[in-house]
């Protein structure tokens, strides 16, 4: 045999597994043009800034899974969000994954959420704490707007597809900041099924 048929085919050789590598680099390719497109399907070029109008009213359509903020009974914006894992009926006690139907109030901000920045809603209220009561049970609270889980923002296009909170409503990080801006304390939100 040849010297340079052995130097190059020997059997001995550990040869380097390329379909492996080749599948990685693949996928690596997609996520990452998939992130760019979503990135720029949301980015301010295409979604620009909101006008100077006021939000009256945030509404939330769960069985859509969108948020809508509201002036003069326009919608200004709307949003996809993400909810509870369980997110069908009203919330009843803490844990049970769902996000509360009815008409509460944005009572505060927070910059330092566990998540990118959230506003509260008024959950519970005092026909919700009744019926927890009558229950026997705790009916939870810390429901929130808020955006993905801090250092997962870059998840956004893969979360937004599926529900993942404990209850609250989740938007990507961009639209999260566009809401705490247009949204002034004690604006109502409606959320329906």
């Amino acid at each position: 045999m040849p010297f340079f048929y052995k130097k190059f085919h020997s059997s001995n050789e550990q040869r380097t597994p390329w379909l492996p590598i080749i599948i990685g680099l693949s996928l690596a390719a997609i996520v990452s043009t998939s992130a760019i497109a979503y990135a720029k399907s949301t980015s301010k070029t295409n979604n620009p800034s909101l006008p100077s109008t006021a939000i009256d009213r945030v509404f939330v359509d769960k069985s859509d899974r969108v948020l809508k903020l509201v002036s003069d009974d326009k919608a200004i914006r709307s949003y996809r969000i993400a909810l509870g894992d369980s997110p069908s009926g009203h919330k009843k006690q803490e844990g049970d994954q769902r996000t509360p139907v009815g008409i509460y109030t944005l009572d505060y901000k927070n910059e330092n959420s566990i998540a990118h920045r959230s506003i509260h809603i008024s959950y519970p209220n005092d026909e919700d704490k009744a019926r927890a009561q009558s229950l026997g049970v705790n009916p939870g609270g810390d429901i929130m707007i808020h955006g993905q889980m801090n250092g997962f923002g870059y998840l956004a296009l893969f979360n937004q597809r599926r529900d993942w909170t404990d209850g609250c409503i989740a938007v990507a990080n961009d639209e999260m900041d566009e809401i705490m801006a247009a949204v002034t304390l004690g604006t109502p939100i409606e959320i329906v099924e």
